[in-house]
């Protein structure tokens, strides 16, 4: 078959921190489309959305341990996205499915740890909700609400981060549930679409607020039963001061201390004994086998207008790099996307 040309998004050394534009370079390769005999259970697939995630930036040195590594100098990036299938050798997939899971920044890619994919069958929903909502960060709410908070009707709820993606869900199906939440954010536009399109019940620009403590008493007079934490720090600090007896911190992310050379830390642990306090930290890789519960609970509620869902769209893979560093400026107005092809 003739070779197709592949543009692809390049890591173009090693990245330590969050990466820039300057890290990344554009280039094409060429492509059959079509796999060699010999490319047992692979699959061949055109990606059409790329998800940028929290979880994407370098290491400070090369030989920290990750469970998922974004960048290697040369390669094209790796993270999750939207894709079709055009060609096979794995039984489970065939031509002209949709699938989400870990692929490439480039517009086709030769996937074979396809363990690491999942079928779409809700196509009546925006296929770029697998890059979020309806993929790995919204399992990621899901599992961390459910399985490890262990809420309860009328618990009180704090979502740190919480216009991320996973954030806005966790806070949208607390409320579903009948609890009380309050969420932190980066800025006054975000607080208000917490309040107004997601329904929080309160929400707070966290680099508005000079004490955090005082912050979180005043939206949690009588305590805080679950924290749901995604950026550790001075906020894990506050909430551990405010937490109710019993009370439960689940740990999805410190995006507050990646960044440091020497990580922050934590005072106000005393309270765990004193208030018997609960913190278990989950990864959503021990929670995949509850993919078909967790469609089964939030798909309804999207057809039905009780979830909603805030996306920033930047269309072609050459502007990937800008996307990729706008999610970690804080300048995304939602989950950061990559449309790299319609279907």
């Amino acid at each position: 078959m003739a070779q197709m040309s592949n543009k692809q998004v390049v890591a173009t050394r090693h990245i330590a921190g969050n990466p820039i534009q300057s890290d990344m370079d554009l280039r094409t390769s060429t492509i059959t489309l079509q796999l060699p005999p010999e490319a047992s259970n692979a699959v061949l697939v055109k990606n059409l959305y790329l998800s940028c995630d929290p979880y994407m930036r370098g290491t400070r040195g090369k030989d920290v341990k990750r469970i998922f590594y974004s960048f290697d100098p040369d390669s094209p990036i790796v993270g999750y996205g939207v894709c079709k299938v055009v060609d096979s050798k794995h039984p489970g997939f065939k031509k002209g499915d949709l699938v989400w899971g870990v692929t490439k920044w480039e517009e086709y890619s030769v996937i074979t740890l396809t363990d690491s994919l999942f079928k779409i069958e809700h196509t009546d929903v925006p296929l770029s909700y697998y890059t979020g909502l309806l993929g790995m960060p919204g399992m990621t709410a899901y599992a961390g609400f459910y399985e490890v908070g262990a809420p309860k009707k009328g618990d009180y709820v704090f979502v740190s981060s919480a216009f991320g993606a996973v954030g806005q869900l966790v806070g949208q199906l607390a409320k579903l549930m009948g609890c009380y939440v309050v969420g932190s954010a980066g800025s006054r536009e975000k607080v208000e679409i917490l309040k107004n399109k997601f329904g929080f019940d309160g929400a707070f620009n966290y680099k508005e607020e000079q004490d955090l403590d005082a912050t979180l008493k005043r939206f949690f007079p009588e305590g805080i039963d679950i924290y749901f934490d995604n950026v550790g720090g001075d906020t894990l600090e506050a909430a551990l001061l405010n937490m109710r007896r019993r009370g439960r911190i689940v740990v999805a992310g410190m995006i507050s201390q990646y960044e440091l050379d020497e990580p922050q830390g934590i005072k106000n642990l005393v309270n765990i004994i004193f208030k018997q306090i609960k913190i278990e930290a989950f990864t959503v890789f021990d929670y995949y086998d509850l993919y078909p519960e967790f469609l089964e609970t939030v798909v309804p509620y999207i057809k039905e207008g009780k979830i909603t869902y805030v996306e920033d769209i930047a269309e072609g893979i050459e502007n990937g790099p800008a996307a990729l560093e706008a999610m970690f400026t804080g300048r995304s107005a939602g989950k950061q996307v990559v449309l790299v092809a319609h279907d």
